[in-house]
Order: structure tokens, then C-alpha cells, then sequence
């Protein structure tokens, strides 16, 4: 399940250096995350970084791009081995 950003965003800026994956950058008003680099952190921490940190809470799932943990692996795999 990539995660999405909601309009709720504020511009914290806290979350995009998180992202272990390098899914999040500014959009052209808030923040977005690009849905086939995020694995919600799978492969590096237990939980989102990004929900963590985020103050306003608006980064929740994306309901467009609902994926199982094995399919999260998988694309942590597959990143893995185009970035090496």
C-alpha cells in the first residue's frame, strides 16, 4: 500500500527527509509521494517515517494503490537491485 499525501499538508518540509526511498518531493503545492517508490518503508524501518513525523497527520493509504507486504517487498527488492 503506497501512501499518499492529502491536502491537509502544510509544507512542514519534515517528511520528505525521511523517505528512505526518495518517493516524496514538493509538488506543485504540497507534497506528493510517488506511489512506485514507496514501500512504506518495508526493507528499512518498521513503521512509515513519514506518518511518523508528519504534524498534521495527512499521510495515510493510498486507496489507488492498495498492496500487501509480500508486494511491498517485492518492490523493495526490485529497487534495491536497480539502485546497486
Amino acid at each position: 500500500m503506497a501512501l499518499m499525501i492529502t491536502d491537509e499538508c502544510i509544507n512542514c518540509d519534515v517528511c520528505e527527509p525521511e523517505c528512505p526511498n526518495d518517493a516524496i518531493s514538493m509538488g506543485a503545492e504540497i507534497y506528493q509521494i510517488n506511489p512506485d517508490k514507496c514501500t512504506e518503508c518495508v526493507g528499512h524501518f518498521d513503521e512509515p517515517q513519514c506518518v511518523q513525523v508528519c504534524p498534521v497527520e495527512c499521510i495515510p493509504v493510498n486507496p489507488q494503490r492498495v498492496e500487501s507486504k509480500d508486494q511491498l517487498w517485492e518492490k523493495y527488492r526490485r529497487m534495491q537491485v536497480t539502485a546497486g
